[in-house]
């Protein structure tokens, strides 16, 4: 038997109980995430103010994000200073994949950081995210109004005519549920093996941005 620290062995009649035992509470969770969806499709907008942005092709505004969509998605990635960038905003945006998929259901994408626009084209050209719209907010109050000032955000636009409204936003562990990657360890019988996890003594674990 190996001595790597690993889930304890039992039998297949055993592992079944303990697999039922746990799907209750995750069918718990999911119509309570079910039901705070439809809550979070219930809740009212506020009219936000139009803001001029830099972006690769010249100035763009809020409203220009959205395209041809009445929806929009924007993720505030943080400003860290010169030649600084926030890793847990990277790891986000590794992940921003299937906008098509967004499009297709009436939402846009954009992100936005009070970084300088050269900052954020160079980053963007190193981490080959050719396919995700950004645009800076340096210069502008669009951080600060939206709560966002000194750290990341994940807001929610909607938008009748022209004028602009925000619907939700989130921030924190809000954000980190949406990651792909961070779902899928979430699953794995070592987790995310970050030291702030409740996990087995002995497990791997490290911390977060170690």
């Amino acid at each position: 038997m190996s001595e790597t620290v690993m889930p304890s062995v039992v039998t297949a009649e055993e592992w079944e109980q303990a697999r039922a035992e746990l799907l209750v509470a995750e069918k718990e969770a999911t119509r309570v995430q079910d039901r705070i969806a439809a809550r979070r499709r219930r809740l009212p907008m506020v009219r936000f103010d139009e803001y001029t942005f830099s972006a690769p092709g010249g100035p763009v505004t809020l409203r220009d994000l959205f395209g041809d969509q009445q929806q929009l998605a924007l993720y505030q990635f943080m400003n860290n200073g010169p030649g600084n960038f926030c890793p847990g905003c990277t790891h986000f945006t590794k992940q921003v994949t299937d906008l098509a998929g967004l499009a297709h259901n009436g939402v846009a994408w954009a992100t936005v950081s009070d970084m300088p626009l050269d900052q954020m084209a160079g980053y963007w050209k190193e981490q080959g995210w050719d396919g995700i719209p950004f645009a800076s907010s340096a210069g502008t109050t669009f951080a600060a109004d939206c709560g966002a000032d000194g750290g990341f955000l994940l807001s929610l636009f909607f938008r009748d005519g022209d004028a602009v409204y925000r619907t939700y936003s989130t921030g924190q562990r809000g954000v980190d549920r949406l990651l792909f990657v961070n779902n899928i360890l979430d699953l794995a019988p070592y987790g995310r093996q970050e030291d702030w996890e409740d996990s087995p003594a002995g497990w791997p674990q490290a911390p977060t941005y170690g």
